[in-house]
Formats: C-alpha cells, structure tokens, sequence
C-alpha cells in the first residue's frame, strides 16, 4: 500500500475517528490515571503537528503528533504523541513513515532531543518494536510524568 503523509488540521472527522480509535484501544491496557492522550483541543494548539497517512485511496489510516515542550534536560525538547495506525494498515510500515516526519519535522523546528511514553505489556508490544527501530532507547520517567508501572520512556537524540 502505497502512503503519503502530511501535516493536517486534528478538527477533520477523520482524525477525530482516528483518536477514539486509539483511545477505545488503550483503555483497557491501564487504569484511567495512567491515560496521557492528548484531546482534540489540545492538538489544535501551536505547540503541536498533527501528521496524518493516507492510504492511495485517500483513507486515514494513521496518525502521530509532535509536541514542542521547549528546553528540558538541557536541551530543546520534543515528545512524540498519539500515535497509532487502523488495524487493517498494521504491517505496511505506517508507522514508521509517521515517525521519520516526526523526526524531520523536529529537526526543522531545532529540537534536539525527542522523548516519549508508552504503556506497558504485549498490547504495546509493536510500537515499542517500533520506537526501538528508529533510534530510541528506554530511559527514565520524562517530563512531569509519573514513574508508575504502567509507563515506559523512550528517548532519541537528534543530530542536524
């Protein structure tokens, strides 16, 4: 399947579907407290790309989100959020493109360090494939999350 991807409005019906699908997908993998899921709203704000893949039919089959959270541990520093790809698209490395535009898009914007959190156990077992694939490494709890069980950290350093 062939996939582009570009940066979208998160207001689109289609991203919105693409959220709660993610959403309906985590909820059973922690307690409610442990969900840090950017909403709509807060994916509206200027410190966040939304980034959506299309399939060749047009069709959202994918997203992911770059929050610029300004300096932390020294450096100008980025997470990556909400991202996720419809289960009929997991396979044909979506994932992967969304996250070479995260990474590009960070370096345009000069951030030098990129941090996330996942949950844990094998229903997060792809995407911790999938960080581990790019370059990122498990490290210590990240901004103002908590250090919980139900939380794993990545992060990858950016060169130019």
């Amino acid at each position: 399947m062939a996939v582009s991807v570009a940066i979208e409005s998160p207001l689109q019906d289609e991203v919105k579907e693409l959220v709660e699908a993610l959403d309906a997908y985590l909820i059973p993998l922690a307690p409610a407290e442990f969900h840090f899921g950017l909403d709509i709203e807060e994916m509206t704000r200027a410190d966040t790309t939304v980034f959506v893949a299309r399939n060749d039919s047009g069709e959202a089959v994918g997203l992911g989100a770059l929050k610029d959270v300004g300096d932390d541990a020294g450096a100008r520093t980025g997470e990556v959020k909400r991202m996720f790809t419809v289960p009929a698209a997991r396979g044909q490395r979506i994932g992967s493109v969304l996250l070479e535009a995260i990474c590009d898009r960070a370096r345009t914007l000069g951030i030098g360090r990129l941090v996330l959190e996942t949950g844990i156990g094998e229903g997060l077992a792809a995407a911790v494939r999938l960080y581990e694939n790019h370059g990122f490494t498990e490290c210590g709890a990240v901004l103002d999350y908590p250090d919980s069980g139900y939380s794993r950290f990545f992060e990858k350093k950016l060169s130019a």
